[in-house]
């Protein structure tokens, strides 16, 4: 046996991949964990809790923060505050990745960036805790996800040669370990939070992230190889027209992209305030907590997405695999059709004055899901391939800018959801989605043998 048998062999050991993805994806569950425990709760807990007399007196710099938003979105109710801080804080923790990415990149590297975002998230969760670290444990876990979450995605990218067929599957095995932590978190820190004591849910979120941290380090020793930071190694190549035209074309893409996914970005905000008030969740005396829809979602999103895996390696033994971008395109056009439902059930509730059953929920999440698997681990996919060499950090941050605009939209938007009737409100999602998916379109026939050399060496010869 030959030392490169051996090296194949080894390049194989997790489920046909580099066994770096499996302490990548494993803490990278632990992370998502920590995270889907507070995102959720977030709206709910300042609008039924932190906001309330004898809570809100003691947050730390909760006038600052109450000062700052209004004076964008004016005055709000309590409700309109947790969604719009909710909303506000998800942008953020995919805006901050393109700084937590240039740090790696120029500075100190990926692997001491990714261990600093750990430890910061675990800390700001254990101050969220608190009623009087609330506010400052937000800005932790804003700063920790910075550091965390752009590299260690990036790190995913790195464990192959552009060549390497496997990258979109190993996205998509990447991101089935974020459904399975969704799907966990809500009924631990969700029951925790909603059925016992809300600061609770988040000290869970808190546990979840240490374990994330540790299992990090465990595995640093299967991590791609990172180049020494030295003046004349970090000097990068200077770019080719070719190269400044692909990246302009995917910065433009932003808002586009940020439309596609705009009915799942308001599951933990508005979706969860308004479905609260509109869905039967009592059940033979049980009230179920309003947070167990985030793992409705994604138990059907997991489920789902190893559907997608499934039928994309099986398209792929019989035609021409399609490009990321008309996977985007496909995906985006059924998650379109998702808030339709909610709009029947809001129409539903309208007529009848009852609450409707969760099966509306359940369809929206299944229309919405096979679009979301279908489309999003493409995007990432498509920027990380496409990054220039010294740059893929930085390009997979400049992705996660389009769920920040999103998030930004849905902070703004989503309060109208206390205003506008449901109908309309979700009518409105279908309509901008609806025209994302158009743009798209557009965009593939203008420019699509501009992005072609990204993805042809994934069709099958």
């Amino acid at each position: 046996m030959n030392d490169n048998d051996a090296v194949a062999r080894k390049d194989k050991a997790f489920l046909g991949h580099p066994i770096g993805l499996a302490w990548l994806s494993g803490s990278e569950f632990w992370e998502r964990f920590a995270y889907y425990g507070a995102q959720p709760l977030i709206a709910l807990y300042i609008s039924q809790y932190l906001l309330m007399p004898g809570h809100v007196e003691h947050v730390i710099g909760y006038g600052a923060l109450k000062s700052f938003v209004e004076t964008f979105y004016g005055n709000l109710t309590p409700a309109q505050f947790g969604i719009a801080i909710s909303g506000i804080y998800t942008a953020l923790v995919y805006i901050t990745p393109l700084l937590g990415g240039l740090v790696a990149d120029r500075l100190i590297g990926r692997t001491p960036t990714v261990i600093i975002g750990a430890i910061a998230m675990a800390v700001g969760e254990f101050l969220m805790a608190l009623d009087a670290g609330f506010v400052v444990g937000l800005v932790m876990l804003v700063f920790g996800v910075g550091c965390f979450k752009g590299n260690i995605a990036s790190q995913v990218g790195d464990l192959y040669s552009l060549e390497d067929k496997r990258r979109a599957d190993a996205f998509l095995i990447y991101f089935m370990g974020i459904q399975l932590a969704a799907i966990i978190t809500p009924l631990i820190c969700g029951t925790l939070a909603q059925k016992v004591d809300w600061h609770l849910g988040f000290a869970a979120a808190g546990v979840g992230m240490t374990i994330g941290l540790v299992v990090y380090l465990f595995g640093r020793h299967t991590y791609p190889p990172e180049p020494l930071h030295t003046k004349s190694q970090t000097a990068r190549p200077k770019l080719s027209g070719r190269g400044w035209t692909v990246i302009v074309l995917l910065v433009a893409l932003l808002p586009v992209m940020a439309l596609s996914m705009l009915g799942n970005q308001e599951i933990p905000g508005a979706y969860l305030i308004w479905g609260q008030k509109i869905f039967q969740t009592t059940f033979f005396g049980f009230s179920m907590p309003i947070t167990w829809l985030v793992s409705i979602d994604a138990i059907v999103s997991a489920i789902l997405m190893g559907g997608v895996i499934a039928f994309w390696r099986w398209w792929a033994t019989h035609w021409r695999e399609p490009s990321e971008l008309a996977k985007i395109i496909l995906g985006t056009s059924i998650s379109a059709l998702a808030p339709l439902l909610l709009a029947g059930a809001a129409a539903q509730n309208g007529a009848t004055g009852q609450q409707v059953s969760l099966a509306w929920a359940v369809g929206f999440h299944i229309v919405n899901d096979i679009g979301f698997s279908i489309a999003l681990p493409m995007g990432i996919a498509l920027y990380s391939r496409i990054a220039p060499a010294g740059l893929g950090g930085v390009m997979i941050a400049v992705y996660y800018m389009s769920i920040a605009m999103c998030n930004l939209l849905t902070s703004k938007l989503g309060g109208w959801v206390t205003t506008m009737p449901g109908t309309q409100f979700w009518g409105l999602h279908t309509g901008l989605m609806a025209a994302s998916a158009v743009i798209l379109i557009i965009v593939r026939a203008l420019f699509g043998s501009i992005l072609a050399p990204a993805y042809d060496h994934l069709q099958p010869t």
